[in-house]
């Protein structure tokens, strides 16, 4: 079948009532996490991991894919508005936004985000939907060397990109694979670390994890947290939409970053983040000599840029999820997450063997850019409306988290193991932030120890004890020649830094002469 029927058949299961139902809800979820700071779209994936348990297959990934491209949309509103940014990829918006608002002009700003990201995401889609199967094929050439290479590589740039340092980067990842092998083993069926706890012979249970890790550690971090938010500045509107002017100084900047961003959502890491400031940068210096000092004091390029490319990182970013069955970053993660808790293995075999899951959710993907296109415009009233969630107590949002995670952790297994496995996973969370650890370095290992772990024995039944096996497999080495240079290189760079000349101490210098 051609791509364009295959949609068809998309969009056909897509408007089955319970999918419509889950795009609209998984977009408006989005959009709310998005203006809440703190919480963030991995966050909100892994509270309503277990509830999707209780969805058919293809709700329940429309639903978490709908929060986390939403989220993209909605994490500009406050950024905007408020100077507060609702999700890490809107901390460059709030830079010029902010000051777009100042100046009346938040109305402009928004517009321009709502329909940048629209954009975006919607060429974001289409590049998916034909790069994702062209992809699979290509992963026919994939055996248990290459998987084990590309889980290795996507572990090691994970590590570089996260901003810890690389020992405890490495250390955290560890303890995450660690993890990842609780329960029994694949091949000999005897138990490992259990220390005789029935409950965990299933292993560790990810929605738990991720829930602790994301849910309950946000709650703990933002319980501590003192003082009020800003007030809102209203919009008038005469102030709703740019000016022609305005208009022709955002759209190269929102096909530019849309082209950027796409490609930043293929490497492992924090991606959608790193485009956005990658993004801003570059319309800097593309920027007119007498442009460039309006950036920071309100240019509108630096709202279009980085809205576009983050809404096109995140599409990106499913690309090697839905064709190799590996992700490279912690929303996609969750993802995996929702295909494993209904026994779906995304890749190559899902589109063949679950293309309404796969086409249902590219089809809830183009529907769901309209969708938040319509919620995020300040034409409408729902701008005000996301707003003033904010001014709900605190400690209402916070009980209500609570509520859902509790309730959700418990329905999957009805185990108040579950519960007690989560609330650990807080407390590991809360410390890590406290420390400024990112949390992602263990859910990932997590999520991906199983496939690590069965490659590898495969790959070692497959050798025969012959180390130079690898060898000839050249994908399997290219990915793990990469991954070794891309985790040793900073260090040696900044190793030879020191020896320059200016890195010399006084007295070495004095010895040169």
């Amino acid at each position: 079948m051609d791509p364009l029927a295959n949609l068809a058949l998309g969009f056909s299961v897509l408007l089955a009532p319970e999918n419509l139902l889950a795009a609209l809800i998984g977009v408006v979820l989005g959009s709310v996490v998005g203006v809440l700071p703190g919480l963030g779209p991995i966050g909100a994936m892994a509270v309503l991991l277990p509830i999707s348990f209780t969805l058919g297959p293809t709700s329940a990934v429309i639903l978490l894919a709908g929060i986390y491209y939403g989220a993209m949309y909605g994490g500009s509103t406050t950024s905007i508005l408020l100077n507060l940014p609702g999700e890490a990829t809107s901390v460059v918006t709030a830079i010029d936004g902010y000051q777009m608002t100042k100046k009346g002009r938040a109305g402009a700003a928004l517009t321009v985000s709502a329909v940048g990201s629209f954009v975006a995401g919607t060429v974001a889609v289409v590049a998916l939907m034909f790069f994702a199967p062209a992809l699979g094929g290509f992963a026919l050439n994939f055996g248990p060397p290459e998987y084990f290479a590309l889980a290795v590589f996507s572990l090691l740039v994970l590590s570089r990109l996260s901003g810890d340092p690389l020992p405890l980067a490495l250390m955290l990842i560890g303890l995450g694979l660690a993890l990842a092998t609780v329960g029994q083993d694949l091949v000999t069926g005897t138990t490992r670390f259990t220390f005789g706890q029935m409950q965990l012979l299933q292993g560790i249970q990810l929605p738990a994890v991720a829930v602790g890790l994301f849910g309950i550690a946000e709650v703990l971090a933002v319980a501590e947290q003192r003082g009020g938010l800003p007030s809102v500045i209203p919009v008038k509107l005469r102030e709703l939409l740019p000016t022609a002017q305005e208009w022709k100084l955002s759209w190269p900047p929102i096909l530019r970053a849309t082209a950027l961003g796409f490609p930043f959502g293929l490497i492992p890491g924090p991606c959608a983040v790193i485009s956005t400031f990658a993004s801003y940068e570059l319309e800097k210096r593309l920027a007119p000599p007498d442009r460039r000092g309006e950036f920071g004091k309100g240019a509108i390029e630096g709202v279009a840029g980085p809205e576009a490319a983050n809404n096109a990182a995140a599409g990106g970013a499913l690309v090697p999820l839905l064709a190799l069955g590996i992700p490279f970053a912690a929303p996609t993660s969750m993802l995996l997450g929702g295909f494993t808790i209904h026994r779906i293995t995304p890749g190559l075999l899902m589109m063949t063997q679950h293309p309404e899951v796969f086409w249902g959710l590219i089809a809830s993907m183009y529907l769901g850019n309209v969708m938040l296109l319509i919620l995020n415009l300040p034409l409408l009233p729902l701008i005000g409306l996301f707003t003033s969630i904010l001014r709900l107590p605190k400690d209402v949002l916070l009980v209500l988290i609570l509520v859902v995670s509790i309730v959700g952790t418990y329905s999957i297994n009805n185990s108040v193991f579950d519960l007690i496995v989560m609330i650990a996973a807080g407390v590991i969370g809360y410390v890590l932030r406290k420390f400024g650890l990112n949390p992602t370095l263990l859910i990932l290992p997590l999520v991906i120890g199983e496939i690590l772990e069965s490659s590898l024995l495969q790959t070692i039944i497959l050798a025969r004890g012959e180390p130079a096996y690898l060898l000839e497999r050249p994908i399997a080495l290219a990915l793990l020649v990469l991954g070794a240079v891309v985790t040793v290189l900073p260090a040696l760079l900044a190793a030879l830094k020191l020896r320059t000349p200016a890195g010399l101490s006084a007295a070495e210098r004095a010895g040169q002469i």
